[in-house]
């Protein structure tokens, strides 16, 4: 069973865990440069889980801490941005999750922003009624290059 719940201090160390998986950084293309720096990982969720503007969760399964998921202010909506375990890739725990979160907060429009060869992501967001509304490039420290983003919307 998938649920969504407050990230509670020992999750963050899972988190970090999680971070430290090459292929999975790849794929999210705007992971911290060096995965391995506690004191980077540590500011950065210490500004997550202390913006009033921002909401995240643990996504658990079965209650085991599986990923995290996160809304926070952008310029005209909602940005969400997710992190799943690579080994529960392809199994509908990440759908579960978002569609679960955005339930919990109804707030549109809301964008997420996913680079073009993210296709796993993409093919989540497009099945829960988000649709392309952009493209942009971004250099990204993981892959130490300008990436190409879709920017996809759900109103």
């Amino acid at each position: 069973m998938i649920t969504l719940r407050k990230v509670e201090t020992e999750d963050l160390e899972q988190f970090f865990i999680f971070q430290q998986d090459a292929d999975a950084a790849h794929m999210a293309a705007f992971a911290s440069t060096n995965p391995k720096d506690r004191s980077v990982f540590d500011h950065h969720w210490g500004e997550l889980l202390n913006s009033d503007d921002t909401v995240v969760r643990t996504i658990d399964r079965d209650g085991q801490p599986v990923g995290s998921i996160a809304a926070f202010e952008d310029e005209s909506s909602r940005e969400i941005t997710f992190w799943i375990e690579k080994r529960f890739w392809g199994q509908g725990i990440t759908t579960e999750a978002v569609e679960k979160f955005l339930t919990e907060f109804p707030e549109r429009p809301v964008t997420a922003r996913v680079v073009v060869d993210n296709l796993g992501t993409l093919k989540i967001l497009e099945s829960l009624g988000f649709s392309e509304v952009g493209e942009e490039s971004s250099f990204s420290n993981v892959r130490a290059k300008v990436v190409q983003e879709k920017i996809l919307q759900l109103s």
